[in-house]
């Protein structure tokens, strides 16, 4: 049900966040490389009083706005994109907010050739190396590397029926289980949900959703992650720079270091490793 709710067409996406959270919004594009990537949209604004700058997936909603956009499957390009993005934040000090909801970095030849892994691990890189305060909020599907390229932050936020995992539950049970089919099980194995991965200490808060999801009431949504992300600001700020920086890489380092009597052994992990009952 939950990946259901992630994935449904009228949720709010990364421009409806920025339409209720940021005002004076100016977008930037292109990579100054190749191209423009419009499975990602960038640019700065002012949250709350604050100058920002604001980078996220954008999957659209209408079946010609999903086309356009890949669904929010980056190419190289994109990543680039908020590489740069990325380096006029830290030029200027500007906190970083970023919205995550991809189902995975775009798999065609094409950005394969481009350097497409290079690209997202070339942006991973530039975002932990940044000192300026980084929030990322889960807010729709974050898959594999494609949503990690935009969630190495201090804080990692998540919606009530989002969902972060390595693999989209359909891939994993074509790997497992050599048929789509046993998503479902695949599903349960990954536990891919908001209140796992706060169990798991891979996001720091669960947002509440209006009942039903938040496509029922973007408005209510909209708020309550402007609220967290304000919240999480305010926690930042009392940080000093390079004390941000050196926690956020330790953050990353311990994911997977963990064990959970509730889990058991054998049950997959948001990364693709496994649990392991420790005495």
């Amino acid at each position: 049900m939950t990946v259901e709710i992630a994935r449904h067409k009228g949720r709010p996406r990364t421009r409806d966040y920025i339409g209720h959270l940021i005002e004076g919004f100016e977008e930037l594009k292109g990579d100054r490389l190749r191209a423009d990537d419009p499975a990602i949209v960038g640019g700065l604004g002012w949250f709350r009083g604050r100058a920002v700058l604001v980078v996220g997936h954008q999957k659209g909603k209408t079946l010609d706005e999903q086309e356009l956009h890949s669904w929010g499957m980056a190419k190289p390009e994109g990543y680039r994109k908020a590489q740069r993005l990325f380096s006029l934040a830290e030029r200027h000090g500007l906190p970083v907010l970023s919205f995550v909801d991809t189902p995975g970095a775009y798999p065609g030849v094409a950005a394969e050739e481009g350097g497409q892994a290079r690209a997202i691990a070339d942006t991973m890189l530039r975002m932990a190396r940044l000192s300026v305060p980084v929030i990322a909020t889960v807010i729709g599907e974050g898959g594999s590397g494609g949503a990690l390229a935009l969630a190495v932050a201090d804080r990692v936020l998540m919606q009530e029926n989002a969902t972060y995992s390595v693999i989209t539950p359909e891939g994993c049970a074509a790997i497992l289980w050599r048929d789509a089919a046993f998503a479902p099980q695949a599903a349960e194995a990954l536990k891919p949900t908001a209140a796992h991965l706060l169990a798991l200490g891979v996001v720091e808060r669960v947002v509440a959703e209006p009942r039903g999801g938040a496509h029922h009431n973007p408005e209510a949504a909209a708020a309550s992650v402007g609220e967290a992300i304000a919240e999480a600001l305010a926690e930042l700020d009392d940080i000093a720079p390079q004390e941000r920086r050196r926690r956020r890489r330790e953050r990353f380092q311990q994911l997977g270091q963990w064990s959970d009597p509730e889990l058991p052994p054998g049950t997959l992990s948001l990364f693709g490793g496994y649990s392991t009952a420790v005495e």
